[in-house]
């Protein structure tokens, strides 16, 4: 038995974003195909075809801009049959569309989202994010960043709570080659050289797969979650304006977090989610510059 970790970001371009996001969604190997699936259906389903084709990315900013809750409310909710062929003609005659058609199709990928994490609940996916506000001060050295190693982290204490003792495997969304190596080579001596990442590589995988987004769902699935913590998503030490319209669909993937209990801080009973808010990406090193030592 093992489980896959699916990464993906959001907001790292550091522009519109309130939060830069890493996200990631747990799925066992058991589970993964009846999930990709049910989530194809669902496409057919709700929009009439399979959007993930070409016809429409699934992708956090595709699906939920502040356009789309806009055009979705100028007019009342479709039935669902009608809704579906109106959204089916606007995705394969955009040009023409009608406000009938560009209704409906912003009804139908606020549906769409719903559901997606409707079907994450029932295969029992658990979501990870590390959220970086987006003045937060950045690290200088090469090394893996903090952001990372919170989210393996909080992976590894999910597979320490699995029965069986599982394995687990790391897929991210494929970067620039260069970027990949330079990930692959910072993971390597963070799970070689740590005592901590050691530790973790007992049960994560050290060296991580790479993939493309538009060809696979799982990574597309992380993209929307990690867009919806960023602009929806607010949890301790989260001071920035969330968009309130995103509020349902943040409480959907809010349900889908994993909590941990530990020995911590004096406690037996110390709790750790798999959301972890970060202040300040440096390491001690870097920041005692700031306290003048």
């Amino acid at each position: 038995m093992s489980y896959m970790l699916f990464l993906d970001e959001s907001g790292h371009d550091l522009r519109q974003s309130p939060y830069e996001v890493l996200a990631g969604v747990a799925v066992e190997d058991r589970d993964l195909w009846n999930l990709i699936c049910q989530v194809q259906d669902a496409e057919k389903e709700i929009f009439g075809t399979r959007v993930s084709d070409g016809l429409l990315e699934l992708k956090g900013k595709k699906l939920l801009k502040a356009k789309t809750f806009r055009l979705a409310r100028q007019m009342s909710n479709f039935p669902e049959d009608e809704r579906k062929r109106l959204a089916r003609a606007c995705l394969e005659d955009g040009a023409s569309a009608t406000r009938k058609q560009l209704t409906a199709l912003a009804q139908a990928k606020l549906a769409f989202v719903s559901r997606l994490l409707t079907l994450c609940s029932h295969y029992r996916v658990k979501a990870f994010a590390s959220i970086v506000d987006r003045d937060a001060p950045r690290p200088v050295g090469d090394f893996l960043r903090k952001d990372y190693a919170y989210l393996f982290e909080r992976y590894f204490y999910y597979l320490d709570d699995r029965a069986g003792d599982p394995l687990g495997l790391v897929v991210f969304d494929e970067l620039e080659r260069s970027q990949c190596h330079i990930l692959i080579d910072q993971m390597s001596r963070y799970f070689r050289e740590t005592v901590t990442g050691q530790n973790r590589a007992s049960k994560v995988i050290p060296e991580p797969f790479f993939v493309h987004s538009h060809l696979t769902t799982a990574i597309q699935i992380a993209d929307v979650i990690a867009y919806l913590v960023a602009w929806g998503v607010r949890v301790g030490g989260m001071h920035r304006a969330a968009r309130p319209e995103l509020s349902d669909l943040a409480q959907q993937v809010c349900a889908l977090r994993f909590r941990y209990e530990t020995t911590a801080n004096g406690r037996d009973d110390f709790q750790v989610w798999s959301f972890a808010v970060i202040d300040d990406l440096r390491p001690r090193s870097e920041r005692a510059d700031d306290f003048g030592q």
